[in-house]
């Protein structure tokens, strides 16, 4: 039983290494508190490992993966869009712009957890647990595949928190919110344009994230510029009035 866990965990681990699931916790990291992100892992990992070792190998062909790719990449473009609302100057005059805060814990917890979920239902890491799963005892392979996807979650999650500390609060919060459109665009690309290949999806992925920068740019250029109502104001103020004329 402990070989088939160590199989287990070195297979699941050295799978996830820069898989997108990885990449995920790392920007999921730079968003949310670490336990929080390390919570949700956990318990989408339990979740999709159990699937895979218990009933998943009946039936891992009848999975609707198109329709999952799609739930989980609309909640990542969802995720991206909110974050990079929040990154918004307020349009409150006099006031300081300020990154929201954060979500609540619970609600943190179950995006990270959903999102997850539905990314690795149906993934490879998924149907190499179910593959081992069936020449070994599923409750050891259970046990490895967990720990292996934690542990590999945990790493990028450890590089995400090094990273957020050296980076400015807003800059974190854009990154993040760039990324999560990424990964929904790499998402819909991989399910759907199958042909174009993991390179070539990689590539036209960075067309939603570049466009979204964009956009943002123009939008924080645009609240910055004084309004020319403004500048005349401002202008008419330092001009100081003519003197009355003596009768």
């Amino acid at each position: 039983m402990i070989a088939t866990i160590l199989l287990s965990f070195g297979v699941l681990f050295l799978a996830e290494l820069g898989d997108k699931s990885q990449l995920m916790a790392l920007t999921f990291a730079l968003r949310y508190h670490w336990w929080v992100v390390l919570s949700a892992i956990t318990a989408a990992s339990v979740l999709v490992n159990l699937i895979a070792v218990g009933v998943g190998h009946f039936l891992g062909a009848a999975l609707p993966t198109g329709v999952i790719s799609l739930c989980a990449a609309a909640t990542l473009i969802a995720v991206g869009l909110w974050t990079l609302r929040e990154t918004l100057p307020s349009n409150s005059p006099g006031e300081v712009e300020e990154v929201a805060p954060q979500p609540r814990s619970r609600s943190a917890f179950l995006v990270v957890l959903s999102a997850f979920l539905l990314a690795e239902l149906g993934d490879r890491t998924m149907f190499a647990t179910l593959a081992l799963a069936t020449k070994n005892g599923w409750l050891a392979v259970w046990i490895g595949s967990v720990a292996g996807m934690v542990a590999a979650g945990g790493l990028a999650i450890l590089i995400g928190v090094t990273i957020g500390k050296h980076i400015p609060e807003r800059s974190v919060a854009v990154c993040s919110g760039l990324l999560f459109l990424y990964f929904g665009a790499l998402t819909l690309l991989e399910a759907f344009a199958r042909g174009l290949g993991t390179p070539g999806a990689a590539f036209l992925s960075l067309a939603l994230p570049a466009l979204a920068g964009i956009v943002l740019l123009l939008v924080r250029r645009r609240a910055v510029t004084p309004a020319p109502s403004v500048v005349e104001h401002g202008i008419a103020e330092q001009v100081p009035a003519a003197p009355h004329e003596v009768q």
